[in-house]
């Protein structure tokens, strides 16, 4: 019997080392360090900020170049916010699209190297329904393309804007 359970744990293991090895080709969210990004997103946390707008998530993403990076995020009704995606300088466009929990689109923006602020796409949102919505930025780099910096920052309004009741 002693052998029987031996026998039987030895099998589990091996079939949980199998599938923990198969699990590595996962898609892992890393962060990453770029300077440059890194004074953008400042700048705009600062911008917005003073503009009366909270911070509610932001992260620094390591991405692949054409390979979206699903965020999904609870949005209130009627509740303004505020999304901003900082790509990689080098990289030659920029896309973030935006779903509903239907799945329906419901923001598209698309920017390429060269459009004045280029890399950064910036966007208001007030949904009419309290959901889960998903956003997808992207960068298409043609000389790298993988190890892209990307950040991502989503803002809600909070107070009217202080500068307006001056």
């Amino acid at each position: 019997m002693k052998k029987f359970y031996f026998s039987l744990v030895v099998f589990l293991s091996m079939v949980s080392a199998r599938v923990i090895a198969q699990s590595d080709n996962v898609i892992r969210i890393s962060p990453c360090d770029n300077q440059s990004i890194s004074k953008q997103a400042d700048s705009i946390k600062h911008l917005l900020e003073s503009g009366g707008f909270a911070i509610l998530r932001e992260a620094s993403i390591t991405m692949e170049s054409e390979y979206e990076i699903p965020i999904i995020v609870p949005m209130n009704e009627g509740t303004w916010y505020q999304f901003v995606f900082i790509g990689d300088i080098k990289s030659n466009t920029y896309e973030v699209r935006m779903y509903d929990y239907s799945e329906r689109q419901v923001v598209y923006q698309k920017k390429k190297w060269g459009d004045i602020d280029g890399n950064v796409i910036s966007y208001s949102y007030i949904p009419k329904v309290s959901e889960y919505h998903m956003i997808k930025p992207l960068q298409v780099n043609s000389l790298h393309k993988k190890n892209l910096c990307g950040y991502v920052m989503l803002f809600k309004k909070t107070v009217e804007d202080p500068k307006a009741s001056r």
